[in-house]
């Protein structure tokens, strides 16, 4: 199978588990969390665009941000997707990683600026990001 069929069996795979956490917080009846999680990932991906072009963001903390979309685009990782739970921890830790850097160089504020989704889901990614006092 070439990397391409892995790449979209991964994103397959991490799709439908997205979106059976998402009914499972819609059954529980949890709307408005089902609703921050399912927008958690795009509005990350806007919140790095707007970084990564912010001249208030350190010139290594912008490198480091397209750096960090470039690696969650490929379907190379340090630690394959295709393992349940770890696969994708490497991922959310390199986010934080960058993240904990852009806060240290530009400040939560900055961060809370660019944040496109929900205040709930920014303060629950800033603690992340080891920013608990600024959320």
């Amino acid at each position: 199978m070439s990397v391409w069929a892995w790449a979209l069996v991964v994103a397959g795979a991490g799709a439908v588990t997205w979106a059976a956490l998402v009914a499972g917080l819609l059954v529980a009846g949890r709307g408005t969390q089902a609703r921050a999680l399912a927008g958690l990932v795009p509005d990350c991906a806007v919140l790095f665009a707007r970084l990564a072009r912010d001249p208030r963001v350190r010139r290594r903390d912008r490198a480091a941000l397209v750096a960090l979309v470039a690696y969650l685009a490929t379907p190379l990782d340090l630690v394959p997707d295709l393992l349940p739970v770890i696969g994708q921890l490497d991922d959310a830790i390199l986010v934080a990683v960058v993240l904990r850097a852009v806060l240290r160089g530009a400040g939560p504020d900055v961060v809370r600026e660019h944040w496109p989704g929900p205040e709930p889901s920014l303060r629950a990614l800033l603690r992340a990001a080891g920013a608990g006092a600024a959320a």
